[in-house]
Protein backbone atom coordinates (compact mmCIF):
# COMPACT_ATOMS: atom_id res chain seq x y z
CA UNK A 1 0.00 0.00 0.00
CA UNK A 2 1.06 3.58 -0.47
CA UNK A 3 -0.36 6.92 0.66
CA UNK A 4 0.25 10.15 -1.24
CA UNK A 5 1.59 11.75 1.98
CA UNK A 6 2.43 10.48 5.44
CA UNK A 7 1.48 13.36 7.72
CA UNK A 8 -0.42 11.65 10.53
CA UNK A 9 2.57 11.27 12.87
CA UNK A 10 2.94 12.99 16.24
CA UNK A 11 4.92 16.22 16.08
CA UNK A 12 6.66 18.24 18.75
CA UNK A 13 7.72 21.90 18.50
CA UNK A 14 11.32 22.69 17.65
CA UNK A 15 12.58 24.42 20.78
CA UNK A 16 12.95 28.16 20.38
CA UNK A 17 11.08 28.35 17.06
CA UNK A 18 7.42 29.13 16.54
CA UNK A 19 6.85 27.35 13.22
CA UNK A 20 9.30 24.42 13.16
CA UNK A 21 8.36 20.90 14.21
CA UNK A 22 9.99 17.50 14.65
CA UNK A 23 8.66 13.96 14.50
CA UNK A 24 8.03 13.00 18.13
CA UNK A 25 9.55 9.56 17.55
CA UNK A 26 12.72 10.07 15.49
CA UNK A 27 13.26 13.82 16.01
CA UNK A 28 13.69 14.52 12.28
CA UNK A 29 12.42 17.94 11.21
CA UNK A 30 9.11 17.91 9.34
CA UNK A 31 10.61 19.83 6.41
CA UNK A 32 13.15 17.03 6.00
CA UNK A 33 10.42 14.36 6.22
CA UNK A 34 8.43 16.26 3.57
CA UNK A 35 5.41 13.95 3.80
CA UNK A 36 7.41 10.85 2.84
CA UNK A 37 7.63 7.70 4.93
CA UNK A 38 11.26 7.40 3.87
CA UNK A 39 11.87 10.83 5.43
CA UNK A 40 11.72 9.25 8.89
CA UNK A 41 14.73 7.42 10.27
CA UNK A 42 14.77 3.66 9.64
CA UNK A 43 14.47 3.17 13.42
CA UNK A 44 11.45 5.47 13.83
CA UNK A 45 8.53 3.77 15.59
CA UNK A 46 6.03 5.51 13.27
CA UNK A 47 7.84 4.31 10.14
CA UNK A 48 8.31 0.78 11.50
CA UNK A 49 4.61 0.50 12.41
CA UNK A 50 3.46 1.57 8.95
CA UNK A 51 5.96 -0.68 7.17
CA UNK A 52 4.76 -3.59 9.33
CA UNK A 53 1.17 -2.73 8.33
CA UNK A 54 2.17 -3.03 4.66
CA UNK A 55 2.89 0.55 3.66
CA UNK A 56 5.81 1.13 1.32
CA UNK A 57 8.85 3.21 2.06
CA UNK A 58 11.06 4.35 -0.77
CA UNK A 59 14.63 4.68 0.42
CA UNK A 60 16.36 6.03 3.48
CA UNK A 61 16.08 9.27 5.40
CA UNK A 62 17.75 12.16 3.64
CA UNK A 63 20.36 14.28 5.35
CA UNK A 64 18.60 16.31 8.06
CA UNK A 65 18.15 20.01 7.39
CA UNK A 66 20.55 22.37 9.12
CA UNK A 67 19.32 23.08 12.61
CA UNK A 68 20.36 26.71 12.37
CA UNK A 69 18.92 27.46 8.93
CA UNK A 70 16.16 29.66 10.33
CA UNK A 71 17.40 31.35 13.47
CA UNK A 72 14.65 33.97 13.49
CA UNK A 73 10.94 33.28 13.10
Amino acid sequence: MKKPYYIDYRQVPFEGHAHRYLCAECKVETTTINGQLSGHLATCAYRLALEKAGYESSGACQTPASLDADDVD
